[in-house]
Formats: C-alpha cells, sequence, structure tokens
C-alpha cells in the first residue's frame, strides 16, 4: 500500500487497485515524502522550521466536510469557528479571521469571511487535491495578517500537464444521515500536445441537521436554520510546455445556508449608548432549534444567506526564466463576490467585494552557499455594505508587499531568513483615512541530529495591519448579536514568536512535537463591554492590549504490524491579555485522543479515533464556559477496479456516542450544538 508520509504521522493515500495493493503489501513499506508547495523551496516537511500538516489521497477524501474548518479541525492545533453548516473558517493555534490566511494554490480566496464569522470561506474542500496548513506565523510570504498560519488549498482547476492517455475523470457521490445530504461532483481533465483543458463542477443538498436531544430521551430536534446547499463549477486551460505552463480559469459558486442564532433587532443609539428592540421574533426554541422537518428553507421564516462569487485565476511557472534565476511563479486572482442576508424573503443587508490579488516569486540559484526566493505581492480590496447592518463603511483598501525569504545549508543544519516589508492605505467614505507599514523578520534553523530524527527552532518578528473592520465598525450585527464598535486609532500588532518543533519521520515509531510562544503587543481584539442594549445583543469594542499565546500540540504514531499502527495525538493553547488584563476570548479547550489503523485485507482498511474536550474554564469577561465532551469516530474504506476504473467506497462515523458538544471558539456556543450521531456513505470514481 502507498503511504504518504505528513509531519504528523502517516496517512493512508491515493487508491489503488487491489492487485497492486497485494503486491505492496508483501512488500517493504514504501514512505515517500510529502513536499510542501506553500514553501516557495518546496521542503518536506520535517525540513521546514515550523510545523506543516497535510491532507490529501484517501485521508483527505474521508476527512472533507462541507466546511474548510470542520475539514481540518481533526488536525492537532486546528478548530473551526463553528457559525453553523455553511461558515466554518480554520482556527489555529487560538487565532482565526483575518490572522489565519485562507489561500487558492497561493493566491487568496478573496471572499468576506475575515469580516465575519457568519460569512464562508468560498473554498470548496471537495474539490480540493490537498490541503496544507501552516502553523505559526506566515506573514514573510502571505502577509502580516497571517500570525497565526496559512490554510494553503490546492485544486486541479489550472491543469498543469497533459494527461498521459488524454483524459483524466473523477466521479463522487456522498450522502449524510445527519442532515440528509446529498453532494455530487465531478471533475475532468483532457489534453493534447501542448494544451490542456479543466473542468469540474460540485452540487450540495443538505438539510438542517440533527442534534442530540436532553439526557435520556431520543434525538428529535434539528438545529434551526443549519442547512447548507451548494453549487459550484469551474473551467479553466492551459498552455504546458517543457519548460513550465500558464493557465486560466474562471470559476463560480453559489451557495444559499441559513444563520443559526441570527436575531435581528431594530437598534438605535443614543449619543454613546445603544439600545436594541425586537423586530422580528424567529420562532427559536431552546438552544436555538425547533423541530420541522421541511426542506423548503426560504420558507421557514429563519434569515439565510445568499452568496455567490465569479472568480478568475491566471496561474504560470517557468524553468530557467533568465540568468542566475532557477524559477518564476506567478499567481493572480480576482474575485466579484456579493452575499444578501436575507429576512422574511427581502435583502435587509447586502454585501459587495471586488477584490484581486497577485504575486510573482523569482527563486534563484546559490549564491554563496544561500539559496532564496525574492517576490512582490499587490492587492486590492474594494467593499460596500448597504441596508440595515451596513456596520462598515464602505472602504477601498490597498495593499503592496516586498518579500525575501533565504536558507543555507551546511552539513546537517539548514539555516532560515526571511524578510517582508509591506504597506498598507484604506479609504473609508466619511471616515478618516488610514496608513500603515509593516515589517517582518523570521530567523530558523533545522538540525537533523539523527537519522530519521530532526529539531526545528525559529524566532520571528511579526507585523499585522488592522482590518477595516477593526477600525471603522460601528452598528449592529445581527449574526452574532452584538454591536460593534471599531476604533481608527488602532495601530500595528507585533507579534514575538518562538517555537521549538521535535519530529522523527521514518520509521515503525514516528511523531512530532511543537511548543511555541506568541507574544502579541498591541494586540487586536473585540472586548466584550460589558453593556447589554437589550434583545440579547451585546456590544463590543476592538480595543488593544499586550498579550500571550503559549502552547504544544503534536501527534505519535506506531507501525505495531504491517497491517496495524495506533497513534496519539493533543493540543493545548491558552491565550492571556498581560498585565491583568485576563484570558483572551473563544480560545479553544485542551483536546486529547488516539487513533487506530486497521488494514483488514489489501484492499479494505479502516479507521477508529476518540478524543476528549476538556471543559474550557479559561473564559474572558463575560464570556460564559463551555463543558467537556468525548467524541467518537469510525472509518472504513474499500478500493477496487473495475476495467481501466479505480474506486473506492468509504463509509465514516462521526459523532458515534451521540455527545452533546459545543466549540468554545464559536461566537454561539452558548445557543449552538455541534451535529450529533452521522454515518456518511461515499463512493468515487476515478478513470
Amino acid at each position: 500500500m502507498r503511504l504518504i508520509r505528513h509531519p504528523l504521522g502517516w496517512a493512508v493515500a491515493a487508491a489503488l487497485a487491489p492487485a497492486a495493493v497485494a503486491a505492496a503489501e508483501s512488500a517493504p513499506l514504501e514512505l515517500q515524502s510529502s513536499l510542501i508547495s506553500a514553501s516557495p523551496l518546496v521542503h518536506p516537511a520535517e525540513e521546514l522550521t515550523t510545523p506543516v500538516a497535510v491532507l490529501e489521497g484517501d485521508e483527505l477524501v474521508r476527512r472533507r466536510q462541507a466546511t474548510l474548518g470542520g475539514s481540518l479541525d481533526s488536525l492537532p492545533g486546528v478548530r473551526g469557528s463553528s457559525f453553523g453548516a455553511g461558515a466554518n473558517r480554520p482556527v489555529i493555534r487560538g487565532l482565526d479571521g483575518a490572522r489565519v490566511k485562507v489561500l487558492a494554490d497561493g493566491a487568496d480566496v478573496l471572499d468576506a469571511s475575515t469580516l465575519s464569522p457568519d460569512h464562508a470561506v468560498t473554498s470548496e474542500p471537495l474539490l480540493a487535491e490537498r490541503i496544507e496548513v501552516l502553523k505559526g506565523p506566515a506573514t514573510l510570504l502571505y502577509g502580516g495578517g497571517a500570525i497565526g498560519g496559512v490554510v494553503n488549498v490546492i485544486d486541479k482547476r489550472v491543469p498543469t500537464r497533459v494527461p498521459e492517455k488524454g483524459y483524466e475523470a473523477e466521479l463522487e457521490w456522498r450522502g449524510n444521515s445527519v442532515a440528509d445530504e446529498s453532494t455530487g461532483l465531478f471533475g475532468l481533465t483532457a489534453g493534447a500536445g501542448n494544451f490542456a483543458l479543466r473542468v469540474e463542477g460540485l452540487k450540495r443538498d443538505a438539510d438542517e441537521y440533527e442534534i442530540p436531544g436532553a439526557e435520556g430521551e431520543p434525538r428529535s430536534d434539528k438545529q434551526s436554520g443549519s442547512y447548507n446547499d451548494t453549487q459550484s463549477g469551474s473551467l479553466g486551460a492551459s498552455w504546458i510546455g517543457e519548460r513550465g505552463y500558464l493557465g486560466l480559469a474562471f470559476s463560480r459558486q453559489e451557495n444559499r445556508y441559513g444563520l443559526l442564532g441570527h436575531a435581528h433587532a431594530d437598534c438605535h443609539t443614543h449619543g454613546t449608548r445603544w439600545h436594541c428592540v425586537d423586530e422580528h421574533d424567529h420562532g427559536h426554541g431552546h438552544d436555538g432549534h425547533v423541530g420541522h422537518d421541511e426542506h423548503d428553507h426560504a420558507d421557514e421564516g429563519v434569515p439565510y444567506i445568499d452568496m455567490e462569487q465569479n472568480r478568475w485565476d491566471l496561474r504560470g511557472e517557468l524553468h530557467d526564466p533568465f540568468a542566475g534565476f532557477e524559477s518564476a511563479r506567478l499567481r493572480v486572482g480576482y474575485s466579484d463576490y456579493q452575499h444578501r442576508e436575507m429576512e422574511a424573503g427581502e435583502a435587509a443587508t447586502r454585501f459587495d467585494s471586488q477584490a484581486s490579488d497577485a504575486r510573482l516569486e523569482l527563486t534563484h540559484r546559490p549564491l554563496f552557499g544561500w539559496h532564496g526566493v525574492l517576490g512582490a505581492q499587490t492587492s486590492r480590496r474594494d467593499f460596500e455594505a448597504r441596508g440595515e447592518e451596513a456596520y462598515v463603511p464602505p472602504t477601498l483598501t490597498r495593499n503592496q508587499a516586498l518579500f525575501l525569504l533565504e536558507e543555507y545549508r551546511r552539513g546537517d543544519w539548514r539555516y532560515e531568513l526571511g524578510l517582508r516589508h509591506e504597506w498598507q492605505d484604506i479609504d473609508a467614505d466619511g471616515q478618516v483615512d488610514s496608513k500603515h507599514r509593516g515589517t517582518s523578520l523570521s530567523a530558523g534553523a533545522v538540525w537533523t541530529f539523527a537519522p530519521d530524527y530532526s529539531l526545528g527552532f525559529s524566532l520571528s518578528r511579526s507585523q499585522r495591519l488592522p482590518t477595516a473592520e477593526e477600525l471603522y465598525a460601528k452598528g449592529p450585527h445581527a449574526a452574532t448579536r452584538t454591536i460593534e464598535l471599531g476604533n481608527p486609532e488602532l495601530d500595528e500588532e507585533t507579534a514575538h514568536n518562538a517555537e521549538l518543533t521535535l519530529r522523527k519521520f521514518a520509521g515503525r515509531t514516528t511523531f512530532s512535537l511543537s511548543l511555541f510562544r506568541n507574544q502579541v503587543e498591541d494586540f487586536i481584539y473585540a472586548a466584550d463591554t460589558g453593556i447589554r442594549p437589550g434583545s440579547g445583543y451585546r456590544q463590543i469594542e476592538y480595543r488593544q492590549q499586550d498579550a500571550v499565546l503559549t502552547g504544544a500540540e503534536g501527534e505519535l504514531r506506531f507501525q505495531a504490524t504491517e497491517s496495524f499502527a495506533f497513534g496519539l495525538f493533543g493540543d493545548h493553547v491558552r491565550g492571556k491579555l498581560r498585565d491583568g488584563g485576563g484570558d483572551l476570548p473563544r480560545i479553544p479547550a485542551d483536546r486529547l485522543g488516539m487513533r487506530l489503523e486497521q488494514r483488514f485485507t489489501p484492499a479494505l482498511d479502516g479507521q477508529l479515533e476518540f478524543y476528549r474536550v476538556r471543559r474550557q474554564e479559561h473564559t474572558a469577561d463575560y464570556e460564559a464556559e463551555t463543558g467537556g465532551y468525548n467524541m467518537l469516530g469510525a472509518s472504513l474504506g474499500y478500493h477496487g477496479s473495475l476495467g481501466p476504473t479505480d474506486y473506492l467506497v468509504y463509509l465514516r462515523g462521526d459523532n458515534l456516542l451521540d455527545s452533546k458538544a459545543r466549540e468554545h471558539t464559536s461566537f454561539l456556543k452558548d445557543e449552538v450544538l455541534l451535529p450529533g450521531r452521522n454515518l456518511t456513505l461515499g463512493v468515487r470514481l476515478s478513470f
């Protein structure tokens, strides 16, 4: 069986025909490195100074969910923002929003998900070929905002090669029990000579998901507004030569999903005080759920988001572009994004964003032993909100940056130095325009001190520039039931991060353990003021105060026999404001778990996973605690072939104990439960 190595263990990967699997079973295990494309020097994970996790192959197929956050929350150090079935953004080491950069093969996804947790990430996990997660500051390459990490979603929408037999195709269907979901997708790459064409599409139809009932009672309720209907498609073409490729793709996504816990109110300000009065009663019951099973979502009376994005991607790579350089890499994305927040059949608020992101990377040949990448990036976002919840004025944000990353090897050591400087200007209607500058620096080393072992250490100074929402927000936000008050006087926040990572990356026992401390000067956070203007609303203010986040995360895997392996995994993070300021809000609770993997036959393998999430008692002012819970999951996968077609049939069970669980990272943790017991069945064909 082909195994793929990633920094936190070994994951079963690409589906193979049974005959091929049988042949592999009798041979020694073949262990192949995963090269990390989000690192421009394309190193294996064990050579990077900071931890990286990868989902690909069968492991990605089985773990993918409708949202990016849900697909990744099994990785140590990663959780989801858990704002329902349609919006679930990755949270890395307790940091979320603009501090976690989400990329589409190196270019920003250009959606509105950093604006508010109820806004969906437009990256579709089920169309991803591979997902890379860089944990810790990645500000040198992808911007000062990425002090938490980067999620890079590799897709196939721009072909990079011509298929050997002229075409490659995938078909997949999956359904689940908890939301009566049905999702189908297809992808086709065809080409001849120097040209290749890619077409793909997806359609998802999911009802409101079921939640565990009261203790000792049968489950009967559903989480109101938790449906998720999605349509996505793309068409791309590339010219491919001996030295590289250049391709262009157009993609469109339409998404309609309910707003959990949404409570619209008529809010007015009297001087500096706000007052909110109920305007509509949407019939939310206890825990925000109701007991109906209608499928006509638009008629249920629950507010929902109607979102669409049209996107263009230009991607290219060229080897030996000119003297002194090994390669050039171009990524350009343009997005026309809009969504409407619908209430009682009318668009109460509309968000429009036209945004672009472009970056060019040049990898130079070794010079005095140093090998590295220099590059430039520019981005632009023209944003406007209109309607009842236009709590942010129209803004035009422009950002430019230059960056440099260099490495030097000597014996068993690899050294890394990096530098980035960026300029940001925000023009806001009716407000004082803001200009910020930021400089980020990093230094690190990886010591391969013994065969199959490495020790990585990194120090970084990263500056994040405030976002338009943090600067200018003023008004009610029904999705989070808050009155948000920005602060135009906010300055850059500066993070000093130190990290130590020990890895064993080959052999029967593999592991990765990371310790980190991130000390942030002028940390920007949404502080609950304790003011309750009515209708369940809270008033929050964007403030700055020094903070520190410390934590540990890791995973160990032991290959006990050729067919059986077991492992342990866990994560811990603590976020505190300095000088007696208390705990930071929405920091995930500690987690510890175990995983068993069994290959039953050459074609059949399975996995059993159990973890415990502890009670979160370290809470910010006016923030409620969340209880601990146990999660049990299992999966089976069967590989086979019918002539030239390889297939994978998989069955996955989530929350098999039907535990009543709340994710502390969620704005709606007090009202919204995670899905109950769920079975997912899927079939994937490749030919």
